[in-house]
């Protein structure tokens, strides 16, 4: 049976037919889909764990009692899980254990654009490359036989193409589903450096193993059709390349990322009289191919930065430009990303813009607080950094500094990895403010419950974390609920706290606007009777809100209803649609 699937349902489904028990995850685009299309299969256990080291703990411990495992995340995400993931190379593996990684070239929705391949070779773990949806899912039931068959964890890396593209797959039963017999082995799974040290000679034994299967494995692929230019390449970038050269190049491709097969490509190299390494992002297999005394053209016919096309890859290597499609007459405007239109955060930006304070953010929705109109974040860095590093600035810059400074973070990304910064301003006797937007829900990646909702993925009632609770837990003595629509309010608690000789949270509490649950009701309207046109309400960046023909004006096909409008203006001239 075929059918037609998104990459990361196709991985999901891979998982399933390999006989997986547990899948353990943290939301990150573009990677997400995979375990949100895993809970459909009643055989495997998932979760989303608090972040991504916990996920990949979760699934190492359930490799290590006999399960087939795996854990998902995006690129930065496998930052979060690596000290785990290092480790676990040297241990290897009881039940399969397989961690999906999708890279986001061109930076759809991450704050950078590193190659994930670099952890393979510094972990030292056998990392594979699908193309397509198709291969999506063999790759993934591969990678668990792999696993077990290596003693050792396996990579698998998607990028936002292969992730979010469709292909079809063909569909098999579910096999290798038995838990493997728990044994007590200390010199294998305890990793103090007496046994440390002796794993790792073990880990340099599979590295030869590994090696020498990248020569004879089906993963590595040549297509000969007797040109005289051979491309290397592996992942989406195969696929671009076949688009563009079709059957006028040979191609060796490399489903097998890590380690690579050096004489499959010495002898591949050797009947073509140029070769050509296509990939995105760093020149990965470029440096290995070099190193074996091959000469590639590589980066400098190609860029580091964002994505390729097939247009990109025919005018690199044949010199030839392809045919528009159509010509666009008139340029495309610009659509930049906005918070929407009954957003909670808007109106905590706008208060922190009118103060003037310092903002410290992070990553989520809210990062959108540094565009225009609002204009509110000055830092964004990484999952938690507006509350550490917020505390950083405020030890350097000194006491009335942190009377105009704040943090904002998520409910989701401060139970992730804000937590611990907060317990490092309580410890080293900080007084910063920290906000923590607590919109009910992981709103950036699509709505995914977390342990502040109170229910798990399956939507299932838990015990959900007390924010308030938790922050007096740490030491925290001043802890304020506040609905920012209630701007007047807000702002007061926001001058109060900031004021404060000790360390104090403010929870910014209102659901998302695109919630199932959150209804406003009627839409708002100016009333030009009233309205002094003094454009206030256009401070709060509102995609709803235009300033057309001298006026302000209320899209009602773009308005919630939400209310904001209405308490920002001063002069009561915007009021509900009766």
């Amino acid at each position: 049976m075929k059918k037609l699937m998104l990459g990361n349902e196709a991985v999901a489904r891979g998982a399933y037919e390999a006989g997986v028990r547990l899948i353990s995850s943290y939301p990150g685009t573009p990677s997400t889909e995979i375990t949100e299309s895993a809970v459909q299969y009643p055989e495997i256990y998932c979760e989303w764990a608090p972040n991504e080291k916990v996920a990949a703990e979760a699934a190492i411990g359930a490799s290590m009692a006999g399960g087939r495992a795996m854990s998902c995340c995006k690129h930065v995400g496998l930052n979060v899980m690596a000290d785990p993931v290092f480790t676990v190379s040297y241990i290897g593996v009881n039940g399969g254990l397989v961690f999906a990684v999708a890279d986001d070239p061109g930076m759809h929705s991450s704050q950078n654009e590193q190659d994930s391949r670099h952890y393979a070779e510094a972990a030292k773990i056998m990392m594979l490359e699908p193309s397509d949806s198709g291969e999506c899912k063999e790759f993934t039931r591969r990678a668990f036989e792999l696993s077990e068959q290596f003693d050792t964890p396996v990579f698998l890396r998607l990028s936002t193409r292969v992730s979010h593209s469709q292909s079809t797959v063909e569909l098999q039963e579910r096999s290798g589903d038995e838990i493997k017999e728990y044994t007590k082995n200390i010199p294998k799974n305890v990793m103090m450096p007496a046994m440390a040290i002796k794993r790792h000679v073990v880990v340099e034994e599979r590295m030869k193993a590994l090696s020498a299967f990248a020569e004879t494995t089906d993963l590595n692929v040549v297509e000969d059709h007797g040109a005289k230019i051979g491309v290397i390449t592996s992942g989406i970038s195969y696929m671009y390349a076949k688009e563009a050269l079709g059957d006028r190049v040979n191609y060796l491709k490399l489903g097998m990322a890590y380690p690579m097969p050096a004489e499959k490509i010495r002898d591949f190299a050797a009947k073509c009289e140029r070769v050509v390494v296509i990939e995105e992002l760093d020149p990965v297999i470029e440096t290995f191919v070099k190193a074996l005394g091959i000469p590639v053209t590589g980066k400098e016919a190609f860029t580091l930065l964002g994505e390729y096309t097939p247009a990109m890859i025919l005018k690199a290597v044949m010199n030839e430009d392809s045919a528009p499609h159509y010509v666009q007459e008139s340029p495309i405007p610009n659509r930049p990303p906005v918070l929407c239109p009954g957003c909670p955060h808007r109106a905590t930006f706008y208060v922190l813009k009118k103060l003037g304070l310092t903002v410290s953010g992070d990553i989520g929705c809210y990062t959108l607080g540094a565009a225009a109109p609002l204009q509110s974040v000055d830092s964004t860095i990484c999952m938690g950094a507006s509350v550490s590093a917020a505390h950083g600035m405020a030890k350097i810059r000194g006491k009335e500094f942190n009377k105009k400074l704040v943090s904002v973070i998520g409910d989701s990304t401060f139970i992730h990895s804000g937590i611990t910064g907060l317990i490092d301003i309580v410890y080293n006797k900080g007084a910063n403010t920290v906000i923590i937007l607590d919109n009910s829900i992981t709103g950036m990646t699509g709505h995914q419950d977390n342990p502040a909702t109170g229910k798990t993925i399956y939507g299932e009632e838990t015990k959900a974390v007390d924010l308030v609770l938790l922050a007096k837990a740490v030491g925290i003595e001043r802890v304020v609920v506040c609905d920012p629509f209630d701007v007047k309010r807000f702002e007061e608690v926001v001058r109060e706290e900031t004021e404060a000789d000790e360390p104090s949270v403010i929870i910014a509490q209102r659901p998302c606007a695109l919630l199932k649950y959150v209804k406003y009701e009627g839409r708002c309207k100016v009333n030009e009777e009233t309205c002094r046109k003094c454009k206030m309400c256009m401070r709060i960046g509102c995609p709803a809100i235009t300033w057309k023909d001298g006026a302000v004006k209320i899209d009602t096909s773009l308005c919630n209803g939400c209310g904001l409008c209405m308490n920002i203006c001063p002069f009561g001239a915007i009021e509900k649609e009766a």
